[in-house]
C-alpha cells in the first residue's frame, strides 16, 4: 500500500442522515483529538448526497449530489459508506476499493448479500473494509470476532442485534401489550420505521447474523443462508406461556456449529429463561453473548443504534483506517478459509415449546406422545394450563433438543386429528 506522505488523509463520506450528520459533526468538532490519535490530520473533503438541502452544522459546500465523482477524486483516501442499500452503494464501494481506497461502512446488508465481491477486491487491492457499525451500533463485537478471539476457536454467537424489535417485545412483557400496541410506541418513539418489515420480521437481524457466522466460523456466510422468522406473530399468549416458565421471548440471532461440523444461522423469537445473561437486555438495547473454546462465555451489550451511539462505531473504523494509510500498511482482511457448509435449516436441533389445545380425554395426551416419540421427540415437561368448559384442555409441551423438520412433522399430524382445536403454537426454547 502506498504512503500519504505529510499530507492529511481525507475523508469522503457518502450519506449525510442521522448518523452521517453525526460522523460529520464529530470530524470537525474533534479534529485536533483525532489528529493525535491517527498521526495526521483526518480532513473531510465532501458529503455525497441525494439533495443539497441545508444542514444545520454542516458546510455547504461539502455537499455534492454527484456521488460517483466523489468516491473517484484522486485525493480521497477513505470512503465512508453510509446511504444504506445495495444498488448503487455496492457499485461505489467497488470502485472506491479498486481505486486503491479504504472503505468504512456500516451497510449490513451489502455486506450479507455481497460481501464475498467487496472483501475480494479489497484483498486485490490491499486496502482495508472496517464495518464495526454494521451489526450492533456502537457495541464493539466485529473487532473482538475479527482480532481478539482470532486465536480462539468459537462455538456459538447468540445475539439480540436489532432494538425495535427488543423493545416491542420487552413492552409486551413489561406492559402487556399487544403487539400492534408496541409497535405503534416503537414508531411514535422514533425505533420503529414507518414500514418496520425489515425490523419485526426479521430481515435485519438475519442479515447481521451471516456477518456475525461468517466472522466466528472463518466461513462465508449469506443472508440466503440464514433461516428467519419474525415476531409479527407473536401473540400476548405466547408472552403468558414463556412467563409460565420463567422465560422472556427474544428475537435471538443464533449462530451455532452442528454436530456434523456444519454452521447452523438463524433469527426467530425464542423463549430464553431469565437465568440467562440475555434475558434482561431490555427496550432497545442490543446484546451479544459469545462462547468460545477458551475465553469461555463472553458479553457484549449497549445501544444498538442511533445516531451518536453508531457514529462512535464508524468513527473508530475511521481512525483505524487512516492509521494504517499512515503506516503504509494494511489490517485484517477476510477469514473465509473454511467452507464447513450451512446446516439445513429443517435438521438445526433445539429446545421448543408447543401450546395446543386439545379434547380434555381420557388417551388424549399418550397420542401426542406417541405422536412425538415416532419422530424421536423426547418430552421435557407437560403442563396443563386451563380447561375450557367446553371441554377443551391447554397444554404446554417442552421438549428435550429436537430437528426443526421433526417437530414441524409432529405440528401436521396433530393438526390432522379430532383431539386438536385450533393451531399448535411453537417457539424455540434457548439454554440457560
Amino acid at each position: 500500500m502506498m504512503t500519504i506522505g505529510d499530507a492529511p488523509v481525507r475523508v469522503a463520506l457518502l450519506g449525510c442522515g442521522v448518523v452521517g450528520s453525526q460522523v460529520a459533526r464529530i470530524l470537525v468538532e474533534q479534529a485536533d483529538d483525532l489528529a493525535e490519535r491517527v498521526g495526521r490530520p483526518l480532513e473531510l473533503v465532501g458529503i455525497g448526497v441525494r439533495r443539497t438541502i441545508p444542514r444545520p452544522g454542516i458546510d455547504p459546500a461539502l455537499l455534492t449530489t454527484d456521488v460517483p465523482a466523489l468516491v473517484r477524486r484522486e485525493d480521497v483516501d477513505i470512503v465512508v459508506e453510509l446511504v444504506g442499500g445495495v444498488e448503487p452503494t455496492l457499485d461505489y464501494l467497488l470502485d472506491a476499493i479498486r481505486a486503491g481506497k479504504s472503505v468504512v461502512t456500516a451497510n449490513k446488508a451489502l455486506l450479507a448479500q455481497h460481501g464475498d465481491a467487496i472483501f475480494d477486491a479489497a484483498r486485490d487491492s490491499d486496502v482495508d473494509v472496517y464495518y464495526e457499525a454494521a451489526v450492533a451500533g456502537a457495541i464493539p463485537i466485529i473487532r473482538p470476532l475479527r482480532e481478539s478471539l482470532v486465536g480462539d476457536a468459537i462455538t456459538s454467537v447468540l445475539g439480540i442485534v436489532n432494538g425495535t424489535t427488543n423493545y416491542i417485545l420487552d413492552q409486551m412483557h413489561t406492559r402487556k401489550s399487544t403487539f400492534a400496541d408496541a409497535l405503534a410506541e416503537a414508531q411514535a418513539l422514533g425505533y420503529a420505521e414507518a414500514d418496520p418489515t425489515a425490523d419485526v420480521e426479521g430481515y435485519d437481524a438475519a442479515a447481521k447474523a451471516a456477518i456475525l457466522a461468517s466472522l466466528a466460523f472463518h466461513t462465508r456466510v449469506h443472508l440466503d443462508d440464514v433461516d428467519r422468522d419474525g415476531i409479527s406473530a407473536i401473540a400476548v399468549a405466547d408472552i403468558a406461556a414463556a412467563e409460565r416458565l420463567g422465560c422472556v421471548v427474544k428475537l435471538l440471532a443464533r449462530c451455532t456449529v452442528s454436530e456434523d461440523g456444519t454452521v447452523a444461522v438463524g433469527v426467530h423469537p425464542t423463549m430464553v429463561p431469565l437465568e440467562h445473561p440475555l434475558a434482561g437486555i431490555r427496550g432497545a438495547y442490543n446484546a451479544i453473548f459469545v462462547e468460545s473454546v477458551n475465553a469461555g462465555r463472553l458479553m457484549f451489550m449497549g445501544p444498538g443504534a442511533g445516531g451518536s451511539p453508531t457514529a462512535s462505531a464508524v468513527l473508530g473504523d475511521i481512525v483505524t483506517a487512516a492509521r494504517n494509510r499512515v503506516r503504509g500498511v494494511s489490517g485484517p482482511g477476510e477469514s473465509a478459509y473454511s467452507s464447513p457448509g450451512i446446516t439445513p435449516a429443517g435438521a438445526v436441533r433445539s429446545r421448543y415449546y408447543l401450546s395446543v389445545t386439545v379434547r380434555d380425554e381420557p388417551g388424549v395426551l399418550a397420542r401426542v406422545a406417541e405422536a412425538m416419540a415416532r419422530q424421536e421427540i423426547s418430552i421435557a415437561a407437560v403442563r396443563q394450563e386451563q380447561i375450557d368448559e367446553g371441554g377443551w384442555a391447554h397444554l404446554g409441551v417442552t421438549t428435550h433438543e429436537a430437528a426443526h423438520d421433526a417437530v414441524q412433522a409432529v405440528v401436521a399430524h396433530l393438526l390432522g386429528t379430532d383431539d386438536v382445536h385450533g393451531d399448535v403454537r411453537v417457539l424455540r426454547v434457548e439454554g440457560a
